[in-house]
């Protein structure tokens, strides 16, 4: 995103929100990796920079690189933990495999997994480079949703509206096409500020511009362990 044209990537705030989704975790060290097209678990060779220990190795076959995640994750009762690849950072030859934990009663750790998509293709993770990102999500959210599908002439209001955003956007990208922005602006950002296409504020409680996570802090015990028996004099 920092490398596109005036960093226009940023404008988009679906994946502005979208990057700001969970914490990530880091190569402790920098290495490349290789797969040779075969299914066993040498077929994938692993190179780590000189003095490092590689984080990931070919544990499974089928060119597969696997990280071991050298933590235990607890969450609170009802949560399961998303694990995939970090978001929006495509990495060419790769593709980051995606799971759910039940971290809520599970002392188990997990791996995070990529799978090599071209034989012979290198492939690098830099020291300090995310491999991974986590999130907690309520279990049974999914299940508890109801999908329907509905001709948009069923909600008139609805309709009413998108028809003004498709008629502005149009007109937008017309006026662009021709050199002369509408009202100067390089870009809509209704959506961005949480406005209808009339420029009325949206009628929902929480619109956000970014996302403000707090960071992993070192934590007390739950139930800390007591403390050892004193001898009797």
């Amino acid at each position: 995103m920092d490398a596109t044209d005036q960093r226009f990537a940023y404008r988009c705030l679906p994946l502005n929100i979208a990057n700001g989704h969970g914490w990530e975790i880091l190569s402790p060290a920098g290495f490349e990796a290789s797969w040779d097209g075969g299914e066993g678990k040498d077929a994938v060779q692993v190179r780590a920079d000189l003095g490092e220990a590689a984080p990931a190795l070919g544990h499974f076959g089928h060119g597969v690189l696997t990280f071991h995640v050298p933590c235990l994750f607890e969450t609170s009762p009802g949560f399961d933990l998303f694990v995939t690849g970090p978001i929006n950072r495509p990495k060419d030859g790769l593709s980051a495999l995606t799971g759910v934990v039940e971290t809520d009663w599970a002392p188990y750790t997990f791996t995070m997994n990529w799978v090599i998509t071209r034989p012979f293709h290198r492939v690098r993770f830099d020291r300090g480079e995310p491999f991974c990102c986590i999130f907690p999500m309520a279990r049974g959210l999914l299940e508890g949703v109801r999908p329907e599908q509905r001709a948009l002439s069923a909600s008139p209001e609805l309709a009413a509206r998108h028809q003004a955003w498709s008629d502005s956007r149009n007109a937008f990208n017309a006026g662009l096409a021709e050199g002369v922005p509408p009202r100067g602006e390089a870009w809509q950002k209704t959506y961005f500020r949480g406005q209808q296409p009339s420029g009325e504020p949206a009628a929902v409680d929480g619109h956000r511009s970014r996302l403000r996570l707090e960071p992993f802090t070192e934590g007390r015990p739950e139930h800390p362990a007591p403390d050892p028996p004193r001898r009797k004099p």
